[in-house]
């Protein structure tokens, strides 16, 4: 029997598909240390990338705890700095449909200032162009991006990223989350998901990201997106997460300047309300 796949096709931007190729496999690695499952890629070419078909069921409590240790080693995979690209990938960053900058050779940036430069304020222009922002808005964001760049808003990484930047997955709202029986995933290296129960089953759900943005980032940019359109039992994946890896104090209280960037691209996309949620978010850093 041939394999099951999801196939996905992008003959106008075949290089979108390498870089989730190249994604998938760079966050698969903390797998063999715990990290959470990643889709497994099945098959690619020029313009196409086929993944192993997750199958799909509801997520659990349990579940929702375990994904979060597991993500933090995930995380723990690390990365030399802030918008590094999976290693061998060299051409253009996307998050969807947008543009996201990579950054191909250290530039020794703070994470605020490699986060208001490379993620909020690239997002502006098309906005103010849509309409969902106006003037006034910018003005906001453009204060937010100063305070930023000035280090107001830097803190650690949580305490398992050795490393300057966390390894992220980069698009991480609800839907790039899959909850899979574990009985059904074949193929995988013996610690994925276990996060730091080594010795212990896994649950009978896992968590398995998929379609993802990635690059090195702050972790807690990640666990942000989670909550952008609703994700249950969220803080049971953010007490899992806190167990293995404590954040740095404060981060609940990050957690919408985080979320200010996946806004901004839906402003940049879409429009609409978005506009005024970034700009209603921004405000509250000022």
């Amino acid at each position: 029997m041939s394999e099951q796949v999801y196939h996905k096709v992008d003959n106008r931007h075949p290089e979108s598909l390498e870089l989730e190729e190249l994604g998938l496999k760079w966050l698969a690695e903390p797998m063999e240390k715990g990290g959470a499952h990643v889709v497994r890629v099945a098959a690619s070419g020029h313009g196409f990338l086929d993944t192993e078909l997750i199958p799909s069921t509801a997520i659990t409590s349990e579940a929702a705890r375990a994904f979060g240790a597991a993500l933090a080693f995930t995380h723990a995979g690390g990365a030399d700095w802030y918008g590094q690209p999976p290693l061998g990938y060299s051409g253009p960053g996307y998050m969807g449909r947008s543009r996201l900058d990579l950054i191909y050779e250290d530039n020794r940036q703070n994470w605020g200032e490699f986060f208001a430069t490379h993620r909020i304020m690239p997002n502006l222009p098309p906005a103010l162009a849509n309409g969902s922002i106006d003037n006034s808005g910018a003005a906001i964001l453009e204060r937010l991006a100063q305070r930023l760049r000035d280090g107001v808003f830097d803190v650690p990484e949580p305490e398992l990223v050795k490393s300057r930047a966390a390894r992220i997955h980069g698009d991480l709202w609800t839907g790039n989350v899959m909850w899979a029986p574990s009985g059904a995933l074949k193929r995988f290296p013996r610690l994925a998901g276990r996060g730091a129960s080594p010795d212990q089953s896994l649950p009978k759900v896992v968590g398995v990201l998929i379609d993802p943005a990635p690059a090195g980032g702050h972790a807690e940019s990640d666990l942000a997106a989670l909550g952008v359109f609703g994700q249950p039992y969220l803080e049971e994946i953010y007490q899992g997460y806190s167990q293995v890896s404590p954040l740095a104090s404060g981060w609940q209280e990050r957690i919408g300047l985080h979320q200010i960037h996946m806004l901004a691209v839906h402003a940049n996309l879409f429009g609409g309300s978005y506009g005024s949620h970034t700009v209603q978010l921004a405000r509250q850093y000022l």
